[in-house]
C-alpha cells in the first residue's frame, strides 16, 4: 500500500503512498476505526495497548478510497506534543512512541509503526466525548440557528456563523457506534456518568481548552473548538485517544478570521468540498479522491503540524 507513482511533471504524488490498513501478524487486534488500528500488546485482558494511526481520512461518516500520505504520522506526533504540553494539567495514557522500546514481537513491523504509533495504558473509558466551544460553528452553529441554544446552553440573539462566544461553553456528545456522536445537555451527561465525574470532566476540559487556545494565538491559529476522550487509569482521570489535532479540532488562520461564515480550516476543507462538488451521494461505496485533492490536504495538515510545534518536520 506505499507503492508511488510519477505525475506528468516529473515529481513523485504521494496518493499510494497512504498506509490504509495495519498488518501485524499474529498480534490480536482489538478495532479497526476510522483513523486508528488498535492492537493488544499481549492476550491478556488488562494488557497495554498499541495505537496506530493510519493514513485512513473519513468525510461524511465514510472512510474514503484514497489515503492523505503522513496523516496518521501528523496525528500520532500532534498528540504527543499536547500531551507532553497538557502534563501539568492532567495525566495522559501514553506509555511511549518510541517503536524500539515496544515488545519484542513488534520489531519486524516498524515500517507500519515508526512516526505513527504509542503504546498506552489500557483506560476504562467514559461513555461520551467532551466537547469545548469558543466560536459559533459547525453543529454548534445549526443548533443556533434552529433554537438559539448549542446542547441547551442558550446563547445572546443576533450571533453570526463563526462570531467569537461570550465564553467558551461545555458541549458534550453521546458517543455511537455508528454515524455521528449525538450532542447532549450536560444533565444528560450527569445522568450518563453521574455528578461527580461530569464535573470533573467540564473543569478539566475547560482548563484544556484555556491554555491550548493561548498555545494556539501565540501560533497565529484560532482553536475554534475541540474535543477530548477522557477514561480512568488506577481511579484517575485521564486523557486519552488523539488530542487536539485537525481530525478532533477546528483551527482556523488568524490573520483571516472573518465571522459572518465559515471560515478557513486546517482539515479535511478540500475534501469535503471535492466531495460535495461531485454530488456524491454519501452512501458507501465511497469515492476516491484526485491527486490534487490528496496534495492540497497533506499540507494543510502538516501546515498545521508545523505551526503548533514548531518542528521543521515530521519524525520518520
Amino acid at each position: 500500500m506505499k507503492s508511488s507513482k510519477t505525475h506528468r511533471s516529473g515529481t513523485v504524488i504521494l496518493m499510494n503512498q497512504a498506509l490504509l490498513q495495519t498488518n501485524l501478524g499474529n498480534l490480536p487486534i482489538l478495532a479497526r476505526g476510522k483513523v486508528r488500528d488498535i492492537y493488544a500488546t499481549t492476550p491478556a485482558p488488562d494488557s497495554d495497548l498499541l495505537f496506530i494511526a493510519t493514513d485512513r481520512i473519513s468525510a461524511f461518516d465514510h472512510v474514503l478510497a484514497t489515503g492523505i500520505p503522513d496523516k496518521g504520522k501528523i496525528l500520532t506526533q500532534l498528540s504527543l506534543f499536547w500531551f507532553d504540553f497538557l502534563k501539568d494539567v492532567v495525566p495522559n495514557h501514553l506509555i511511549t512512541a518510541d517503536p524500539p522500546q515496544f515488545p519484542q514481537q513488534l520489531h519486524p513491523f516498524f515500517d507500519q509503526l515508526s512516526g505513527r504509533s504509542m503504546i498506552v495504558k489500557r483506560a476504562k473509558m467514559f461513555p461520551v466525548e467532551c466537547v469545548v466551544r469558543g466560536y459559533l460553528s459547525g453543529s454548534g452553529w445549526k443548533d443556533y440557528q434552529q433554537t438559539g441554544t448549542v446542547c441547551g446552553i442558550s446563547l445572546p440573539p443576533g450571533l453570526r456563523e463563526s462570531d467569537r462566544l461570550p465564553e467558551p461553553i461545555f458541549t458534550p456528545a453521546a458517543k455511537n457506534n455508528v454515524g455521528h456522536d449525538e450532542n447532549i445537555s450536560f444533565e444528560t451527561m450527569i445522568n450518563h456518568i453521574g455528578a461527580e465525574p461530569a464535573k470533573a470532566l467540564r473543569t478539566l476540559t475547560l482548563e484544556i481548552y484555556t491554555k491550548a487556545t493561548k498555545h494556539a494565538a501565540s501560533k497565529g491559529l484560532i482553536l475554534a473548538d475541540t474535543k477530548f476522550e477522557f477514561g480512568l487509569i488506577d481511579g484517575k482521570i485521564t486523557l486519552a485517544d488523539e488530542v487536539l489535532t485537525p481530525d478532533s479540532s477546528r483551527y482556523w488562520p488568524a490573520a483571516t478570521y472573518n465571522p459572518g461564515g465559515a471560515q478557513p480550516s486546517f482539515d479535511k476543507q478540500f475534501v469535503r468540498d471535492y466531495l460535495e462538488s461531485i454530488h456524491w451521494n454519501k452512501q458507501a461505496p465511497a469515492p476516491a479522491l484526485p491527486d490534487d485533492v490528496v496534495i492540497r490536504t497533506r499540507e494543510k495538515y502538516l501546515e498545521a503540524f508545523r505551526l503548533i510545534t514548531g518542528q521543521a518536520s515530521l519524525t520518520p
